[in-house]
């Protein structure tokens, strides 16, 4: 194994990545939605990082690409990895680095419910309230 492999191996979603394409072939927008905090554009990113490594096999198949883990090229690190994946402890690691490496806009998530203003006058409950005559 080279430097190149070593290099991409080191990043925490590419082994994230390696891991969702260890046993099957997944379209790259199914390896997104695996990782929703990212967007697809990095997730392309680090798909092309593996294929250059050569780590991953790609596949078109009319718009999709599927992607596949080599695993013979990964045969030395192979049992080092199906370790770690089974490992609790790596899991919180890998979620808190990949929470630390995240990069962009915070993903949205819901706000809680405002009180009522009673000052605002925009707030429906302060409408004056008009009887009919």
């Amino acid at each position: 194994m080279d430097a190149t492999t070593f290099s991409a191996l080191a990043s925490p979603r590419r082994q994230e990545i390696l891991r969702l394409i260890w046993n099957g072939e997944l379209a790259a927008g199914a390896i997104h939605a695996a990782m929703p905090d990212v967007t697809f554009g990095a997730v392309s990113l680090q798909l092309r990082a593996l294929a250059d490594a050569g780590l991953v096999s790609v596949r078109r198949e009319s718009r999709h690409r599927l992607y596949r883990a080599r695993r013979d090229r990964l045969a030395p690190v192979a049992r080092l990895l199906e370790r770690m994946w089974d490992d609790a402890l790596w899991r919180l690691k890998l979620s808190a680095e990949l929470v630390e490496t995240r990069r962009g806009p915070r993903p949205r998530t819901a706000r809680p419910a405002r009180p009522a203003n009673p000052a605002n006058p925009a707030n429906p409950a302060n409408r004056r309230q008009v009887k009919p005559s």
